[in-house]
């Protein structure tokens, strides 16, 4: 199953009413009916419908139809009728002259001051005449459909980048912690040499030689120094997280939620292991492994 990014877009258009229309004997609908549909990342699934009056009881539709394929992320789905030249000017039925005309006596007869329909509101209301809507919500659909497939196609190319993007990622991760891990060993070796060095010089200054008590307290604050230190359960743990998370990435599907839970332990372990450095180059890696977390952490914000 593909990893799938939050972030896309998509647009697509038809001229709608063209065999329904004809099918119902009815005059083909004036203009092109276009639909965009955009997402950015989100912690949860939102949608925003952005419809002309003319479509807006097939909004149901729509919701079932992106619910159906998205999980996560903010949508917006916007559609409008493009004009086109080509496709002339509805002409009003004698049925709907006739309705017209009597609903605006009904107005006069209250309203004496009313203005009469123009031409032009009269073509306004032939084109939005009710008994085209059913071939604009058929097609409606269908676009979005089409739409939606372009979008999540766009969205499996982008997760595809993120996919491999992270997986570069892990490998200079547990590059980083090969390197951190024999550098503890080394370190307490450094530590209790330069404390049995510092009882010799003491010990030189009056004249002594390094008695047995001396070189068992150097082992016993090498041991304290080892155990303050050790940073081989963060570097476990650690190698544990990235083990989780390249098994989600290769598994792919709705993982968004579990890698940025598994990103929140690894900055924890880099965290705890800069904490403990005792060395340069210990900390080198500490600042080296949340560089590449928080990148990885701005990727897996758009991976629904």
């Amino acid at each position: 199953m593909p990893v799938y990014s939050m972030t896309g877009y998509a647009s697509g258009q038809n001229t709608p009413g063209g065999s329904h229309a004809e099918a119902d004997a009815r005059p083909p609908a004036a203009g092109r009916l276009g639909v965009e549909i955009r997402s950015v990342n989100s912690r949860f699934l939102d949608l925003t419908f952005k419809l002309p009056e003319e479509l807006r009881q097939h909004e149901p539709a729509l919701r079932e139809l992106l619910t159906a394929r998205l999980k996560r992320g903010k949508v917006e789905l916007r559609a409008n009728f493009e004009n086109n030249a080509a496709s002339g000017v509805v002409e009003p039925s004698v049925k709907l002259l006739q309705r017209l005309n009597g609903v605006q006596d009904g107005i006069k007869a209250w309203l004496p001051s009313a203005r009469e329909l123009s031409v032009a509101d009269v073509l306004r209301l032939a084109g939005g005449d009710g008994s085209t809507r059913g071939d604009w919500g058929t097609d409606l659909i269908e676009v979005a459909g089409k739409t939606l497939d372009a979008m999540m196609d766009a969205r499996a190319r982008e997760g595809k980048r993120l996919a491999t993007m992270l997986t570069e990622h892990l490998k200079a991760l547990r590059k980083l912690a090969a390197q951190a891990g024999p550098l503890v060993p080394q370190l307490v070796e450094q530590q209790r040499t330069r404390f049995l060095e510092r009882w010799q010089d003491a010990m030189g200054l009056v004249g002594g030689t390094l008695p047995e008590a001396a070189q068992d307290r150097a082992l016993t604050e090498a041991t304290a120094f080892a155990i303050r230190i050790d940073v081989a359960e963060e570097l476990t743990r650690l190698s544990s997280h990235l083990e989780e998370i390249e098994r989600l990435v290769a598994k792919g599907g709705e993982i968004g939620k579990r890698l940025d839970f598994l990103i929140q332990e690894l900055h924890r372990e880099a965290n705890t292991l800069g904490s403990k450095s005792a060395a340069l180059e210990l900390t080198r890696i500490g600042v080296d492994m949340k560089v590449l977390i928080e990148q990885m952490r701005e990727q897996v914000q758009n991976i629904e």
